[in-house]
């Protein structure tokens, strides 16, 4: 594939396959400034540069610190540039993590995503759960009420369970779905399967998260193979587990981007396929 390959999720959605997130912008612990502002500009810049459409953030890094810079860096926005952004959390004045679902605070939060962001209306919003089981009816419920008032075009979900997608996709209709999931880490292999179905996106994070020494030796063997890194491995072995999976991986330097970029060009061989298909079972 080329970085402009792209999926259409509706008829003002289509989002390249190779996206990118904005995440690592902020500063040490996705808190507070970047260590180097106009090289995070200059990300962003290239990032439109490239033909990317798709650019991920949320208003809790930094906190408001991705949103001020993407729209320092992009404003006005390309025509076919879409942002998605996340609801569901917040920052103690630590930099801790914390839950925000309350009907309040997820409409505060879309509201602060629109003044950050210099919108009328979000592209796509999602909404951060912090547990996988139990009812997100009244939460995704207050996300759909403020789809139906203009101020979000299209809904997601992250970090969600096989049977809160069915609740949520009850409500409203669902474009997309974040969830962990990498070449080592396939506990929702069937969540992927039903999105797939569906012509739901899904959009993995953490594509090198928590490999065993095996797994991590497995793929710096293969990444060496076809003359790659391994994160570059990682990312290509995704976009050829579905034709709906997109990538979002983040960078706050142009080298490391390009090398993200180069990834969805890269060919893996059958071989080296099947090696990397096995290790979900190691």
């Amino acid at each position: 594939m080329t970085v402009t390959d792209a999926l259409k999720l509706a008829d003002d959605l289509v989002l390249t396959r190779m996206g990118y997130g904005a995440m690592q912008l902020a500063g040490p612990g996705v808190f507070g400034p970047p260590r180097d502002r106009d090289e995070a500009i200059a990300v962003l810049r290239e990032v439109v540069e490239t033909g990317i459409t798709h650019i991920d953030t949320s208003d809790f890094y930094g906190p408001h610190i991705t949103n001020e810079l993407i729209r320092e860096a992009l404003h006005p926005y390309p025509e076919q540039l879409r942002i998605v952004t996340k609801v569901g959390a917040r920052r103690d004045a630590e930099g801790a993590w914390l839950p925000a679902l309350s009907p309040e605070e997820l409409t505060s939060a879309v509201h602060d995503n629109l003044r950050n962001l210099g919108v009328d209306a979000l592209d796509v919003v999602n909404l951060r759960l912090h547990d996988t089981t139990g009812s997100l009816a009244e939460r995704f419920g207050v996300l759909a009420d403020l789809r139906s008032q203009g101020l979000i075009r299209h809904l997601g979900l992250s970090n969600v369970g096989v049977e809160q997608l069915a609740e949520a996709r009850a409500i409203a209709p669902v474009v997309c779905v974040q969830n962990y999931y990498n070449v080592a880490h396939r506990e929702d292999e069937a969540l992927l399967d039903i999105c797939a179905e569906a012509g739901i996106a899904f959009v993995p994070f953490f594509p090198l998260g928590g490999f065993s020494l095996l797994q991590s030796g497995t793929l710096d063997d293969c990444a060496r193979r076809v003359g790659a890194t391994p994160l570059q491995v990682a990312l290509a072995w995704l976009l050829h587990r579905s034709p709906t999976i997109l990538l979002i991986p983040g960078t706050s330097s142009r080298r490391h981007l390009r090398e993200n970029v180069a990834a969805g060009e890269l060919e893996l061989p059958a071989d080296v396929l099947a090696e990397l298909d096995g290790l979900g079972a190691a």
